[in-house]
């Protein structure tokens, strides 16, 4: 079971705070049955180069990787890259990737987008660069037409959701999940999960409740799909 994205690296953006509540992260992420975790903290052009970014994300891996028990889930180091004007141009772009994949986890506007910015996002899905993977989009859905949505899943463009989306008739951020989340995903609307987890309090992982909405609304051949495609992009 993977989780594509989660923020458990210490001290590095507004997630996990410490080592002590990264290792408490991970431990809960193992008792729900994780065993790959993409550890991908905010990256923001304005805030920081590429070059300081991966710097100060592999500083953050060598605090936790020493004190990590031996059964511990893997961790792939990526990054939640939040869309900028030009990202496209960006030549350090592809080092964001999830290691060892061409995975772009990518965080868009929670506003209407300008045309401007689903060209882009386009570019980069069929530039043969990267597979482009949107987080959370529940939480913009609603806010493109559905042309904006099958102009993009045409071009391959990957959704991942937030366990939570399935969870909440009104979540933290105010978009209705439950049935809508389950219609999504019967649809192909949504590929791939992630906890998003930022703590064990506020925002903890919750994906074991997820999957098991999910089985229990749609039957285990979903998650058996989710699963699937996951290992396909990972390796």
């Amino acid at each position: 079971m993977i989780d594509f994205h989660s923020h458990i690296l210490p001290g590095i953006d507004d997630g996990s705070r410490n080592v002590k509540m990264s290792l408490g992260m991970i431990e809960e992420l193992s008792r729900q049955g994780v065993d790959t975790i993409c550890a991908t903290s905010h990256f923001y052009v304005t805030q920081r180069t590429p070059e300081h970014y991966l710097e100060r994300r592999q500083e953050a891996y060598e605090l936790l990787e020493p004190v990590l028990p031996d059964n511990a889930p893997r961790i792939l180091l990526g990054a939640e890259v939040l869309y900028f004007p030009g990202i496209s141009r960006m030549e350090a772009l592809p080092s964001l990737c999830l290691e060892g994949t061409d995975v772009l986890l990518l965080e868009m506007p929670f506003s209407a987008w300008q045309e401007y910015w689903i060209r882009e996002v386009c570019d980069l899905a069929s530039s043969g660069e990267f597979t482009v993977l949107l987080a959370h989009i529940e939480r913009y859905y609603t806010q493109q037409p559905k042309k904006v949505w099958d102009q993009l899943l045409d071009l391959d463009v990957l959704m991942q959701s937030n366990a939570d989306y399935f969870l909440q008739p009104d979540s933290i951020f105010r978009f209705r999940g439950g049935h809508k989340a389950l219609k999504m995903l019967k649809e192909h609307r949504i590929h791939l999960l992630g906890t998003d987890t930022h703590n064990l309090t506020s925002r903890p992982p919750r994906m074991a409740e997820a999957r098991e909405t999910i089985r229990q609304a749609l039957g285990q051949h979903v998650l058996e799909r989710i699963d699937r495609l996951g290992e396909e992009l990972i390796g």
